[in-house]
């Protein structure tokens, strides 16, 4: 499971990150102009959206919402000749991401809790399920690291908005996306540092792959 989760990690890398930011070079250094080479740059995760929804005959929201974002950027960059309008669609993505994340704190599981069964096999999920049950601890830490998460997103868009707008169109896909896996480093530093605290408190681990003990609960005591 763990070496399905880092290809999946590493293609969805390659594909959104490295493959644009490349192509985005290569066409401006052949001659091509600004608007043009940042739309056909973003070709490739939208094509990727597009085929994964073919290929699991289901259509996920958030990538049918990279192509409505992206159809629409193009169609007023082309009306309106500006390449900003499409640099923004770099801090749309964040944005939404951030609200979204943010917005399932109110559900049943916090963004934290899902992604952590992206990385537990049937056992620690057990175990997950009973701590979160159980557990106000377990609740209140997978709660903050969904805000952090949800927060961090947000002030990406924000920075590539202000890069957008501010830097010259050249430097700013390389700029957004040093910022934006600089940000999400810090994410994730903050996550393993908070999981392994956690562990080392209450005998279980926020994102566990194995199964572990249960947090104990004040009816333990």
């Amino acid at each position: 499971m763990q070496s399905r989760s880092r290809h999946t990690l590493f293609t969805s890398l390659a594909v959104n990150v490295g493959l644009p930011l490349v192509l985005f070079y290569v066409l401006r250094g052949a001659g091509m102009v600004q608007w043009q080479a940042l739309l056909l740059s973003s070709a490739p995760p939208a094509l990727h959206a597009l085929g994964e929804a073919v290929i699991r005959r289901r259509v996920d929201p958030f990538d049918m919402f990279i192509l409505v974002l992206l159809l629409v950027s193009a169609g007023t960059s082309v009306i309106s000749g500006s390449p900003r309008v499409l640099l923004l669609k770099d801090a749309a993505l964040p944005a939404a991401l951030g609200l979204w994340i943010l917005s399932t704190l109110a559900m049943a599981r916090p963004f934290a809790f899902q992604f952590g069964g992206r990385l537990r096999g049937p056992e620690a999920a057990a175990v997950a399920e009973r701590a979160w049950r159980d557990s106000a601890e377990f609740r209140g830490a997978l709660r903050g690291l969904t805000a952090v998460w949800g927060g961090i997103e947000l002030l990406d868009a924000v920075l590539n908005t202000v890069n957008a707008l501010v830097l010259p169109v050249d430097v700013v896909p390389l700029v957004g996306r040093i910022e934006s896996l600089g940000l999400i480093g810090l994410a994730a530093v903050i996550s393993i540092h908070r999981s392994r605290s956690f562990r080392a408190r209450h005998g279980i681990a926020l994102f566990g792959t194995r199964a572990e003990a249960p947090a104990k609960t004040p009816a333990d005591a």
